[in-house]
């Protein structure tokens, strides 16, 4: 308990620093950096990951070699990743790929997962009403299978919040910057204070997630939801 309370003022005084909210090595110029590679990953990979989701999810064709693909993917080790692509050019590019790469597979698969496992009695009372396969697809498919979808983005979400936190071993910015200059200087400080920055992100982000939930999903999907 000592420890954890050590720990806490630890941050507390750090956090309160007046020389922690100015310059390039303030907090918020550095969480500006980690909100950029965090926001740009995760768009990137909800446009590959939701589009590849909802055609096979769908269609049914391909969806085993998506679901594979996906799944080896996510046993690429990001962080070796990063440092084999900063290899080849050293950017930030690099690391916003290896991001994108561990994003997608939960989003896909989530995706994929919801629209196949809508109803077909739901599917077929569609098309009974005269709705095309793209009309089926969007007003019966994605709003049932929203629940599902907005579990694979908060997964990808939050993982790339504490995954972006490499972009500061080869050099770049970010709240990793904290940690990687923490370990360097034996400064432990300030490694909590960034790594606890980093859980408040991602609790923060589940909490936005948790709030569009409510907000977009039906009441009635809410409740089988929980109920299941």
């Amino acid at each position: 308990m000592n420890d954890l309370w050590n720990q806490i003022d630890l941050f507390w005084t750090w956090l309160t620093a007046s020389s922690q909210w100015q310059g390039d090595d303030g907090i918020p110029h550095r969480m500006l950096q980690h909100l950029f590679y965090t926001g740009v990953s995760l768009f990137a990979a909800a446009v590959i990951g939701l589009a590849l989701g909802l055609l096979v999810g769908h269609t049914g064709r391909g969806g085993f070699l998506a679901i594979s693909v996906a799944n080896v993917a996510r046993a690429i080790p990001t962080f070796g990743l990063v440092l084999f692509i900063v290899v080849i050019e050293y950017s930030i590019t690099p690391v916003l790929i290896a991001l994108v790469a561990l994003a997608i597979p939960p989003i896909l698969v989530n995706t994929f997962e919801g629209v196949r496992g809508v109803d077909a009695d739901a599917k077929d009372a569609a098309r009974g009403m005269g709705m095309t396969g793209w009309g089926v697809l969007w007003r019966a498919e994605l709003p049932m299978a929203l629940p599902l979808i907005l579990l694979g983005l908060r997964t990808s979400a939050i993982q790339v919040v504490a995954t972006a936190t490499i972009a500061a071993y080869p050099g770049f910015g970010g709240l990793g910057r904290y940690i990687i200059d923490g370990l360097a200087r034996n400064d432990y400080q300030l490694v909590v204070g960034g790594t606890v920055l980093v859980v408040l992100l991602a609790l923060i982000v589940q909490l936005i997630f948790a709030g569009l939930r409510r907000l977009v999903v039906s009441p009635g999907l809410l409740g089988s939801a929980r109920s299941s």
